[in-house]
């Protein structure tokens, strides 16, 4: 999965990978003090679309490339940030989808996966080792 920050007026999006299992144990004891959400909890929330936990990502990853922002300081407006599913990480999911799905719409489902597959961005070095973004 990643996280994807266009702000306005700038001309490319700014992509970070986004694993729940990767980030760094600060990190993650900083999301669940800014959240008041336990971590695996602020994984489910994120994807869901949840504000604060959206922007305590963002700061996680704004903080890596400039260590004196304030979490105050991180703002941004609904449609400058998005998560998005890595063409793995679709695959995988469009697998289960058989099982998962009513077989009276399973069709739909599925033509709707590959049109995600073939839009989503792929990492070449990420390659065969997608996963579901939900922290254990």
């Amino acid at each position: 999965m990643y996280l994807v920050y266009t702000p306005e007026g700038s001309e490319e999006p700014k992509r970070w990978k986004y694993h729940p299992n990767k980030l760094l144990t600060p990190e993650r004891e900083l999301i669940e003090k800014l959240t008041s959400k336990n971590f695996t909890e602020f994984t489910v929330d994120v994807q869901k679309g949840n504000s604060r936990c959206r922007r305590a990502l963002l700061f996680i990853f704004l903080k890596r490339e400039h260590p004196t922002l304030k979490f105050d300081d991180v703002a941004f407006q609904w449609n400058e940030l998005t998560l998005e599913h890595s063409k793995g990480e679709l695959l995988l999911m469009r697998e289960s989808a058989a099982e998962a799905v009513d077989p009276d719409v399973l069709d739909a489902v599925l033509e709707k996966f590959d049109q995600e597959i073939a839009e989503a961005y792929e990492d070449p070095d990420e390659e065969g080792k997608a996963s579901l973004p939900i922290a254990g």
